[in-house]
């Protein structure tokens, strides 16, 4: 990463304009043309400097379902478990705790009434219970990772 791609991600971090050309404003910034923050952009996700790159939606606005979930997977079986979870495309931030609970990932559905199903999928494909916690209260709190 360059020092170009640290201002790109700090300023990205900051959000876009909704507008018809957003990333004009972010070239004319940091001086370089669009064609090449496009670029920065993919080969920052490409060598995984970016695991993710979108807009973030609060899913029960749009009806949708969104809760944090955790398991006890057996240390040798965790990979192929983070396999089959990650298989799902309603899991998000898949990742490893030290704790006994030690694998916490999101699962976020269109519809509430698919939520459960995804659970109990997760639940019989992994042989591990899933304990489901719903967000009870949102809190914003912005944050930035400077680069």
């Amino acid at each position: 990463m360059d020092e170009i791609d640290r201002e790109l991600v700090n300023v990205l971090q900051d959000g876009l304009a909704v507008c018809r050309r957003p990333f004009d404003d972010i070239a004319a910034r940091l001086g370089i043309d669009v064609s090449e923050v496009l670029g920065r952009i993919q080969k920052l996700l490409d060598s995984r400097m970016l695991s993710r790159f979108g807009p973030m939606y609060n899913a029960e606005q749009m009806g949708g379902c969104l809760s944090l979930c955790a398991m006890q997977v057996d240390a040798e079986r965790f990979d192929a478990v983070a396999e089959l979870v990650n298989a799902h495309p309603e899991v998000a931030h898949n990742y490893e705790r030290e704790h006994v609970l030690n694998m916490w990932f999101v699962v976020a559905t269109e519809l509430p009434e698919q939520h459960a199903r995804v659970v109990g999928m997760i639940e019989r494909e992994c042989g591990c219970k899933v304990y489901d916690m719903p967000r009870q209260q949102e809190y914003f709190i912005g944050l930035k990772l400077a680069l």
